[in-house]
């Protein structure tokens, strides 16, 4: 017997573009696909963030007024990383750091807050150690011997200081000291001078009052 020949299926084809148009609408109707979709979404944008915290910005706010008039409580402020990486860090600087010890009396929230708290850091939107951060003016750098009588201006090396950043009305220092900074470490004060617990006040910590870089 002599086969014949079944019905033609036509040519194979691929896909259409209304074909696939569809296929992605019923993917996106699906629930897993979206909430994979947003997963995703959510730890590229974790991921960026941590990178820009390590390496380049930092963003914190002004708690205090210690450093009137420059920056006033609730100030925002963006901070380069870059520049402390490089330890390029100069007299006349304002910088952030973390709290060498003692400077500040700051509790750890607990329950949801520190749930929030510890949420608010991972995305970036709280600095790492949020809460024990301090900012003031560098015045001085290793080797710096820096000087004060308790009434007049402060000395650097011997030099008069021209201190243009000191809130109006408040003296350099009222508080007497002569100190030479260690290697590695800066000396900070306050622009607020009346109103900051700065190196001046740490004098018997182990670095003397002054912060390592």
């Amino acid at each position: 017997m002599t086969p014949t020949a079944g019905p033609s299926l036509g040519p194979l084809h691929s896909p259409s573009l209304r074909d696939r148009d569809r296929a992605e609408a019923r993917a996106r109707r699906n629930p897993l696909v979206w909430l994979r979709e947003i997963l995703m979404i959510i730890v590229v944008a974790l991921v960026i963030s941590s990178l820009l915290r390590a390496f380049i910005v930092q963003v914190f706010w002004i708690p205090s007024p210690s450093m009137h008039n420059t920056l006033v409580e609730d100030d925002r402020i963006a901070v380069s990383r870059i520049d402390a990486l490089r330890s390029n860090v100069h007299r006349g600087d304002v910088v952030v750091f973390t709290d060498p010890g003692g400077w500040l009396d700051t509790e750890e929230p607990s329950g949801i807050n520190g749930i929030v708290r510890d949420g608010l850091i991972l995305t970036g939107l709280l600095p790492e150690n949020s809460g024990h951060h301090l900012i003031k003016r560098v015045i001085g750098v290793s080797g710096d011997r820096i000087t004060s009588d308790g009434a007049g201006a402060l000395t650097v090396n011997g030099v008069p200081l021209q201190e243009t950043y000191i809130k109006d009305g408040a003296a350099p220092s009222l508080v007497p000291f002569d100190i030479i900074v260690p290697e590695g470490c800066i000396w900070v004060m306050g622009d607020n001078r009346s109103n900051s617990s700065d190196s001046r006040f740490h004098q018997d910590d182990p670095h003397g009052g002054a912060v390592p870089l």
